[in-house]
């Protein structure tokens, strides 16, 4: 099993940053790909973006210029950096792990106010 802890969630102005972070432990051999996904109230889970174990990334259309996945392999920890935060983007982030199975992480609020 893979077990996942996010942090750095919290409130931010419009256009302000924040910084998630996923600390992934347990059978962590078998991760393919980590991403982060955002779940918003009433509304589905959605795909933020993904990196795989070569470094390689993949972005929704919304976020590209604007958030930046990146892992540190020695900590076993991929993070989100978000900038220029909007509105419509409060939402509970969630880290996921994919590989021979899939793990979701617990979860960690965003909520930008304007």
């Amino acid at each position: 099993q893979v077990q996942l802890v996010e942090s750095g969630g919290g409130l931010v102005q419009v256009g302000g940053s924040l910084r998630l972070s996923c600390a992934a432990s347990g059978s962590i051999f078998s991760i393919n790909v980590m991403g982060w996904y955002r779940q918003a109230p009433g509304k589905q889970r959605e795909l933020v973006a993904l990196i795989n174990s070569g470094g390689i990334t993949n972005y929704e259309d919304s976020v590209k210029g604007r958030f930046t996945i990146s892992r540190d392999n020695a900590k076993n920890t991929v993070y989100l950096q978000m900038n220029n935060l909007k509105p419509e983007e409060t939402a509970v982030y969630y880290c996921r792990s994919i590989g021979r199975h899939n793990y979701w992480g617990q979860g960690t609020q965003v909520t930008v106010s304007s």
